[in-house]
Formats: structure tokens, sequence, C-alpha cells
């Protein structure tokens, strides 16, 4: 056996917050490094012979099309299992499901709904387990964002984001932690009913303190907006949630257009605009359609004007999901050497 350990080696990983910030900083910068790989054609096979069960409780484009092409990158076979095909807590119990796909997979995928569902996944099925999406966090998408981040400016720390939209969500919570952990300014812009819940507060107040970052949680637009290099943007409403007219009352006054842009006075390389996707940024869509005969909007949480601008690099970061999940996989399932990680106490 060799004397080195891989920190991440058999890990689950199922928020952020769970790890130190270098080791989500070396995830960041692995995950550049297998773009960088893909794109000159090098084989990365770390995960031959590897099975990974894909569990979606709910369903995704961009999620389950990172994990299919990542898998089959680094080598592993990769089994879809959408709604109808999972008995969890419905037929059969979480533990009971957890051992049985751990004794048949190397590595389980989960999107769903409740974070207990994932933490008992990796609790009982005795391999990694990756969070795709749960009501309260969203980690996967955080190594791609931040990973968006070094690419555009090739650096993190010190930088200023700007999240817009419902506070209250996986990607508010998810973004307002990690950009903490990894030095980054991070200001949340949303009406006060959606103000993010005081134990995400908690946990924000604690890595702020570590890194020296600064947050806001404010209903200003423009005391949010001041100097920042990124602004953020989400659905509405998420998935499995119904309350239209109540959102688009709250968050109307929160689109993200140009005139947001410039109440920034950041130059304008040094601004970009993100989206974790899909968006409603026109009415190309049968939901689209919908708001406009309803509510008379032809975009919501951003307008197309902003989503075709040159500040525009949701469609980066929608690719980098991939190589972002590639890391995460080989990290944690690869027997890879990372000898110089801190390991989280």
């Amino acid at each position: 056996m060799s004397k080195f350990t891989n920190v991440f080696q058999g890990r689950s990983f199922l928020a952020c917050k769970d790890f130190t910030p270098d080791e989500i900083n070396y995830l960041i910068d692995f995950s550049l490094h297998l773009k960088d790989l893909k794109e000159r054609n090098i084989p990365h096979h770390y995960l031959e012979g590897k099975n990974i069960a894909l569990l979606f409780e709910k369903t995704s484009t961009r999620t389950r099309s990172s994990f299919v092409v990542a898998a089959h990158d680094l080598g592993a076979n990769a089994e879809f299992m959408g709604k109808n095909d999972l008995q969890l807590g419905k037929k059969e119990s979480i533990e009971d499901t957890g051992k049985v796909l751990g004794s048949m997979f190397d590595g389980i995928e989960y999107r769903g709904f409740a974070q207990k569902n994932v933490e008992e996944l990796a609790k009982y099925s005795g391999v990694p387990v990756w969070n795709g999406l749960t009501d309260e966090w969203h980690p996967t998408q955080m190594i791609a964002d931040f990973m968006t981040i070094k690419e555009k400016f090739g650096h993190i720390k010190g930088l200023t984001l700007t999240f817009v939209g419902d506070g209250r969500n996986n990607m508010a919570n998810s973004l307002l932690v990690t950009g903490l952990m990894l030095g980054v300014n991070v200001r949340i812009l949303a009406p006060k009913e959606l103000h993010p819940a005081q134990e995400i507060l908690d946990i924000a107040d604690k890595f702020a303190k570590e890194s020296g970052a600064k947050y806001i949680i404010t209903d200003d637009i423009d005391e949010a907006v001041k100097g920042t290099n990124v602004i953020y943007t989400d659905v509405w409403v998420s998935m499995g949630e119904n309350d239209w007219e109540e959102r688009v009352k709250l968050l109307k006054p929160y689109q993200v257009n140009m005139d947001m842009f410039k109440k920034s006075g950041t130059p304008d390389d040094q601004i970009i605009f993100m989206h974790c996707l899909p968006a409603f940024h026109n009415t190309n869509t049968k939901y689209g359609k919908e708001i406009h005969e309803k509510y008379g909007l032809s975009c919501m949480e951003v307008t197309d004007e902003v989503f075709n601008s040159k500040y525009a690099w949701q469609f980066t970061e929608a690719e980098n999901r991939m190589h972002s999940i590639k890391a995460i996989m080989a990290a944690t399932l690869g027997n890879l050497y990372i000898p110089t990680v801190k390991i989280n106490k």
C-alpha cells in the first residue's frame, strides 16, 4: 500500500461546507486541468472499470449530461435511474436502497429534494455519494461556477459576487457559503421576504471570519451591485414549486438587466453575467409563453439583452459542469495521488 494518502478518496460530496477551502480550491484547479486534457484529447481514464449510479428524482439537462459524459471520459459506466425507476422512501427505505446500490455500484449521484436523503444514501451505501442538487445545497454547481470565475479573472479571492433573486434557495445558500470560504465578497440581493435563513447565515459567519471576506444581505440594488464582478441569477420559481404569482410580484423589480450592469460601475472587462440555467430570458419555452400570457412579461429573471451580451458566461459555466463533476468523481473514487491538500477537521 502506498504511504501517501488521497484526502478525497472514498468521501462523499454533499455540501461544500463539509470540505476545507484548500480542498475546494484543489477541485477547482483539478477541473481546469481536466478541461485542458479533454481539449487536447489526452485520455484520463482514472475510473476504468467503475460503475456509477445516477439517481434523478428531479429532472436535469446539464447535471445528467455532465455525469454521463464525465463518467465515460473517466472510463466508467453510468446507469441512469429516473423518478419512475426509484423507490426511495416509497416502497423501499433510503437506508435499504443505499445498501443495495452500494453493493452493486462504486459511486452514486443523487439529485432530488431533501438534503437528508442524500446524507442517508452516503451513510448507508458505503461508496462515495455526490449531491447533484437538493433543496438546500448545490455543491457540484459550485465547483463549476468558481472554476468559471477563475477561468475569466485568473483568480478567485478578493472578487465580489452578487446573487440576484430568491435569497433562500439552494443556489443562494451555496454561493454565499462557498464564496466566503474562497475569500469572495458575496452580496445577496433579494426582497426581505426571500432573505436567507438564519442557519445559513450562521454558517456564512463562520467562513467569513476565517477568510476575511465580507457579505451583504440587502434589498437595495445600488448597494448590492456597486463594484461587483459577477452578477448571478437563477429562475424565480424552483422545480417542485408553483407560486408563480407571488414570485413574479416579489422579484420583478430584481430582474437582471443592462441598467443593473450600469449601476455596478465596474469596467466592462471586469464584470460577467452567470446563470445555472435553464433561463427564462424570452418566450421561446412553454413556461415563457404561459408567463407572458398571464403576466405580460417577455422575460423573467434576466433580459434577453443581458443573456446574449458581451457579459454572458453562462454557456462556459454550463460546459464546466462536466469538467468539474469529472474532477469530483475522479478525486473521490480514482485512487489519485493528492498529497498536499489539508484534511478538514
